[in-house]
């Protein structure tokens, strides 16, 4: 009896053990977790279920940031279709989303960056575009737009935007320097004729105290601007502050030098960092994205505007020649209008720069950026 119970006993375990191990490992079948199933299927199921995660919470995070940005930078937020007015002359500039559908009036676009689609017939539509009316203008991803009114108009408006904002910024630039009106003279120079198309920005520049001439008579237009000169052009424009030490670097350890104290006030405010050999090279032929770089800190440190268009660049067939270090301070300087180009459309930014170019450049600065 003892025998057939025991020979029972075998043959249900027997029995047990087929069950399992036809079971799928990790089901209910096989309650044992075998490392076969953790360092198979389980691990990659977790693997995609961590990725599908981290995929949709990046997404989410970036998003909000982008929504954070433009809050910040003026942008309303409409959730739905909302009426607006834009005067004739205004620009509404609309963000990634947004839609724009004119009802009145007459209005064009300009699209900054990413694509515009016309919903109403499926194509893209193009800077410079005429809007028809009742037609939804939707900006894709990574877009950016501005709708400016040829007359007084009225249209509805989805999503981010910003009404009197300009193409260039998604902000309102910060208003021209609060300068002392210069008094009435004359310009002293012989080789600044009254129709060069650089004059304007050196009367602005002389009469305001930023420049001096090479001479009693000559401003010399043509010559080079040297990085000890441009860097005291900046120290004059942020009305001379006074320094308390100096010897930075090796080559700029004269008190006496035009250039010592405007040099050692730029290297105290991170304006410029010099070369890797320590040395400034003050009466060097400064370039004009040597010249950005400086311009882009000095505004750093004015805390004005660095909203750079990633997309500035592309018209300027020469813009591979931008260095690396400089790439992102010369996109900067075009979309804030401070480097155009030159005459026949190159950027030339490893070009030195002329007086009058730079003098043509700080006022360019001052007019769009600040001081």
């Amino acid at each position: 009896m003892k025998r057939l119970i025991a020979i029972c006993l075998v043959l249900l375990m027997a029995v047990g053990m087929v069950t399992v191990s036809a079971s799928p490992a990790g089901s209910i079948g096989d309650p044992l977790i075998s490392r076969r199933h953790l360092e198979g299927a389980f691990a990659e199921s977790l693997r995609t279920e961590v990725a599908e995660m981290l995929e949709s919470s990046t997404g989410k995070a970036l998003s909000r940031l982008y929504e954070i940005y433009l809050e910040v930078a003026g942008y309303i937020f409409a959730p739905r279709f909302t009426p607006v007015t834009i005067s004739a002359g205004e620009t509404l500039l609309l963000g990634p989303g947004a839609s724009f559908v004119l009802l009145s009036g007459s209005a064009s676009l300009t699209v900054s960056n990413g694509t515009v689609i016309d919903v109403a017939t499926g194509n893209e539509a193009v800077s410079g575009l005429t809007l028809l009316q009742n037609h939804r203008y939707f900006c894709a991803e990574n877009t950016m737009a501005g709708v400016t009114a040829l007359s007084a108009a009225t249209g509805l408006v989805d999503g981010f935007h910003y009404l009197g904002g300009t193409i260039f910024a998604p902000q309102t630039p910060a208003p021209p320097p609060e300068l002392p009106p210069p008094a009435p003279q004359q310009l002293p120079f012989v080789d600044v004729p009254s129709t060069a198309w650089f004059r304007p920005a050196v009367e602005f520049v002389f009469q305001n105290g930023l420049f001096a001439g090479t001479g009693p008579t000559t401003f010399s237009p043509n010559a080079a601007m040297t990085r000890g000169m441009f860097v005291t052009v900046l120290h004059r424009l942020d009305g001379l502050p006074e320094v308390g030490f100096g010897g930075a670097f090796s080559d700029v350890v004269n008190p006496e030098a035009f250039y010592f104290n405007a040099v050692t006030w730029a290297n105290i405010n991170g304006i410029v960092t010099g070369f890797e050999d320590g040395t400034f090279r003050p009466n060097m032929a400064i370039t004009r994205e040597q010249m950005a770089s400086i311009m882009h800190r000095y505004a750093a440190y004015r805390n004005r505007s660095m909203i750079v268009f990633d997309t500035s660049l592309d018209t300027f067939p020469d813009r591979g020649n931008v260095s690396h270090f400089a790439l992102e301070s010369m996109q900067w300087a075009v979309t804030w209008q401070i480097i155009r180009g030159t005459a026949d459309g190159r950027l030339m930014p490893r070009n030195t720069a002329t007086r009058a170019e730079v003098a043509q450049i700080i006022l360019n600065y001052t007019e769009h950026v600040g001081t």
